[in-house]
């Protein structure tokens, strides 16, 4: 019988700018740096992700990888902006007769303006807390070959969002893949003709396409680099998402006790050694032994044997 397996793909929203999200985010179980379903809508929240996303708060490198774009979130989303919005930012001040409507940067320009969104982060995942809870770190190494067919199909099913970052999460119950950039459209009448549009790109109609399409490109590139023959869970009604990674109880604290055992495991493996090691001491010293002249019954120890025993 074939495995069914949990797919999630959320999309940040806008919902921590309220007082009693941001009250959520202090408290929230999976340890992301601001509310999990937030969207980013300045360069504080984009460098809060990337400590988060980067793992630069507890500098845990060897439990991520990167699979697009650099160690460094924040400016792969700058650069992403100089690649995207420069040159309509260069014709848009070429119209202007007054200096002070000129715009200088416009990354900073959309990190000010409290209608847009700076950028936009997707977290997706596959297989939930039971499917990954006895999965070695070799198997689950090899979603990264799955997660990157993922970025190809997420470019092809919208090429309207440009990807700048995207990085593996290994260091909690399940991998996933945090997927940063930017929803863009194009010829704007009104201010620069090319701008971030997060509410044009991402409506309820093409979120609901993009999971759909998404899911099934998914399953296939499991099946494909796991050599299995699994299928998807169906989606669970009203959710744009079949799990949430916040529904997962606190990662940190899990992680923590993991540790813990590890050190105890270490300690018995290093003590089972040091009576490893004796014991082949006291056999050789055994075994070397050697008759006295009067009975050959008897054997003949050293002093330091002694002492050794």
């Amino acid at each position: 019988m074939s495995e069914e397996l949990a797919y999630s793909i959320h999309l940040g929203s806008d919902k921590n700018k309220t007082t009693k999200a941001k009250e959520i985010a202090k408290n929230n179980p999976s340890e992301t740096t601001s509310f999990s379903n937030n969207g980013i809508q300045n360069s504080t929240q984009l460098s809060k992700v990337n400590k988060h996303n980067l793992r630069d708060y507890d500098n845990d490198k060897d439990n991520i990888c990167i699979i697009y774009g650099t160690d460094n979130l924040y400016k792969d989303v700058q650069n992403l902006y100089l690649q995207e919005f420069e040159q309509a930012r260069i014709e848009y001040n070429e119209k202007q007769t007054r200096e002070d409507r000129k715009i200088n940067d416009y990354f900073k320009h959309i990190s000010k303006d409290k209608q847009k969104d700076l950028a936009c982060e997707f977290i997706i995942e596959l297989g939930d807390m039971d499917f990954w809870n006895d999965k070695d770190m070799t198997y689950r190494r090899r979603m990264i070959n799955v997660f990157k067919e993922q970025i190809q199909d997420l470019m092809k099913i919208v090429p309207e969002f440009k990807i700048a970052n995207a990085v593996i999460h290994f260091d909690e119950i399940s991998p996933h893949l945090h997927l940063v950039g930017v929803p863009i459209k194009d010829n704007y009448k009104k201010g620069m003709r090319k701008q971030p549009a997060k509410s044009k790109v991402f409506t309820k109609e093409s979120l609901q396409r993009i999971q759909d399409e998404m899911r099934n490109c998914c399953i296939k590139s499991y099946n494909k680099v796991y050599c299995e023959n699994s299928l998807l869970k169906k989606k669970q009604k009203g959710r744009n998402r079949d799990i949430n990674i916040k529904d997962m109880g606190d990662y940190r604290e899990i992680k923590k006790q993991l540790k813990k055992k590890e050190e105890r495991l270490k300690e018995a493996n290093n003590q089972t050694k040091k009576i490893e090691d004796k014991s082949k001491t006291i056999n050789e010293i055994l075994e070397n032994l050697k008759p006295t002249k009067l009975n050959k019954n008897n054997k003949l120890i050293s002093n330091e044997d002694v002492e050794k025993l």
